[in-house]
């Protein structure tokens, strides 16, 4: 049976942005950046109040059907506990739909929050990181992401299926996903860069330009880079290049990315790791040394803002 808790409880979870694939882990690798969204939260006696701040501000539902909101419910129902009203404030710094990962942020930090506040009732209600993973990605659907943002740093993410029993003490095998990650040892001289454009991207048109097969060879290509990342990103930056290159997403969804896939062919002849973030139409940039002044001027001359997030830590919540 769930607990009631009492009105005046409060948290603040703070969640950064992420970035996916990396290059050749689609759905698999991830990175937690810099940009961090805020989420208040506080219990009140009934109703739901919330203000959003900041992105999207004026492109999301201010009410029950808010990804933060039903986040934290997420969050309340998986600790046992219920609030009767909620006040939440989010204030919001990752740009929507760029491939920053900002839907999973907000869900995550929805999340945290929600189980937050049962902490606060009762220490023995708090929820850990790979139960966090798990309510995440549910979400999302993959945990690239969601795992990035709750673990913070570099993460390798996977799915599997398990047998579920069902009432009754009856074994039906009924199956479901569960999603795991753990956090790599990033290089120390890593340094992410993104370059944002104003233009947004939907994650559904993008993925949906993805064939349902694809060849044998190109599949191996992937499997053999994505390893290889592991290496470069944690042991061997020099590899950075090869270890970024991918078979399987970007060049079939650069057709809507026009100033994206321009951009990452100029950056990577320039000898600097770039691929598509997440769905686009952010690009990411990998390396060790500071970011060439005249590409920072060539591409805000092109209407795309360059920033030099950090690695980020997980999702915190006070």
């Amino acid at each position: 049976m769930s607990r009631t808790l009492p009105a005046g409880l409060a948290v603040t979870a703070r969640v950064p942005a992420s970035t996916a694939n990396l290059g050749p882990g689609f759905d698999s690798l991830g990175m937690a950046l810099g940009l961090y969204d805020e989420i208040e939260v506080r219990t009140t006696d009934s109703g739901l109040t919330v203000r959003v701040e900041g992105e999207g501000a004026d492109d999301v539902p201010w009410g029950p059907s808010h990804l933060v909101v039903r986040a934290i419910e997420r969050g309340l129902e998986a600790a046992g506990v219920w609030a009767d009203g909620l006040d939440v404030v989010c204030r919001n710094v990752i740009p929507h739909s760029r491939g920053l990962g900002s839907s999973a942020s907000a869900v995550v930090g929805g999340l945290a929050a929600g189980c937050g506040l049962a902490a606060k009732l009762d220490t023995d209600l708090s929820v850990d990181t790979d139960r966090l993973v798990q309510l995440a990605s549910e979400f999302e659907g993959h945990p690239d992401n969601a795992a990035a943002s709750v673990l913070g740093g570099i993460v390798v993410s996977w799915t599997e299926t398990a047998a579920t029993a069902a009432g009754d003490g009856v074994e039906i095998p009924e199956h479901r996903r569960v999603y795991r990650a753990v956090r790599l040892a990033a290089h120390p001289s890593l340094r992410p860069v993104v370059l944002i454009p104003e233009v947004r991207s939907s994650t559904t048109h993008t993925r949906g330009l993805l064939p349902e097969t694809v060849p044998h060879a190109d599949a191996a290509f992937n499997v053999s880079r994505a390893a290889l990342a592991v290496v470069a990103l944690t042991e061997r930056p020099d590899l950075l290049l090869p270890a970024t290159c991918d078979k399987l997403h970007q060049a079939q969804r650069a057709p809507a990315l026009p100033l994206t896939t321009a951009w990452i062919a100029r950056l990577r002849a320039e000898g600097i790791a770039a691929t598509v973030s997440g769905a686009g139409p952010t690009v990411l940039a990998l390396g060790t040394s500071e970011f060439p002044a005249e590409l920072r001027e060539l591409a805000a001359a092109e209407g795309l803002r360059v920033v030099e997030p950090g690695l980020a830590e997980g999702v915190s919540v006070d």
